[in-house]
């Protein structure tokens, strides 16, 4: 699979000098890249998926309405999967050192899932697992030529068209807690108490609230789950609904004010909202 890989990095990315354990790119893995970008083009108003980018493996860019980039698209291909992949959405964490990172995950009892490689001109990265299974990638980006101290602007807390939470559902979340928190400097002292669901852990990076932790929901696997912020739940339940998705989950309400919902597109990805009602 990594070979075949190599070509699809976000060769986009915005992202260079962020600060170490920063999510950076977002990414759908989909065995439909044309249908996938009409369907979330839909959902998230705003959001255009690019044609596909030169090279052997098919990935487009995802843009949005303001000129910037929400993330990037992997068409599965026969070699990917007969390697175990399948439809889902994966994050990318900024680090300082990707062979390092690696090595220091592996001791901490997780798992290479692809190596660390190099993409000529956009970076190092390598896939990897944390000790309960969930799924992601760590990435050093080369910075772009004339703007060396360019930032990632993919996640945001407050603006549409971007990822406004990254939720980790999780076998463990006390050894997620100190699996991240030690490899990545995310610290999770405050939490919201579920009673029998148990507490829901908010992750902080550098001042910023970027998501949370919590136990895994019955029947699902270890994963992590990005939230897209979108003007209107119900209009995006709507067109999610009416382009061939499925909700599993709301939308409710949480103590933010905040409307979400959680659903699966027509191939098969689980994905998140967050926005006004």
């Amino acid at each position: 699979m990594s070979d075949a890989r190599t070509e699809a990095a976000p060769a986009t990315a915005d992202s260079r000098q962020d600060p170490h354990g920063d999510f950076i790119w977002y990414e759908l893995m989909t065995s439909d890249a044309g249908a996938a970008g009409r369907f979330y083009s839909a959902v998230v108003p705003g959001w255009t998926f690019g044609e596909r980018m030169p090279g052997e493996v098919d990935y487009r860019g995802i843009e949005r309405s303001d000129g910037g980039n929400a993330g990037g698209v992997l068409q599965i291909d026969d070699s990917m999967r007969s390697h175990g992949a399948r439809p889902t959405w994966l994050g990318y964490l900024f680090v300082d050192d990707v062979d390092g990172s690696v090595a220091g995950i592996e001791r901490g009892g997780g798992k290479a899932l692809m190596p660390p490689f190099d993409v000529p001109g956009v970076g190092r990265i390598a896939m990897v697992a944390d000790p309960q299974g969930a799924a992601f990638y760590v990435m050093k980006p080369i910075p772009p030529g004339g703007d060396p101290d360019a930032r990632s602007d993919v996640f945001s807390p407050t603006e549409v068209e971007r990822v406004g939470w990254n939720e980790l559902s999780t076998s463990d979340p006390e050894a997620a807690r100190g699996f991240y928190g030690e490899r990545f400097g995310w610290v999770s002292d405050d939490f919201m108490d579920m009673g029998a669901m148990g507490k829901y852990r908010f992750w902080d990076h550098g001042g910023v609230r970027i998501g949370a932790v919590c136990g895994v929901m019955p029947g699902q696997q270890p994963k992590w789950r990005y939230y897209f912020r979108v003007p209107s739940i119900a209009v995006a339940k709507a067109a999610a609904e009416s382009g061939g998705g499925t909700i599993a989950m709301g939308p409710h309400q949480v103590p933010t004010g905040d409307w979400i919902l959680i659903g699966t597109d027509p191939q098969g990805a689980e994905f998140a909202l967050v926005g006004g009602e």
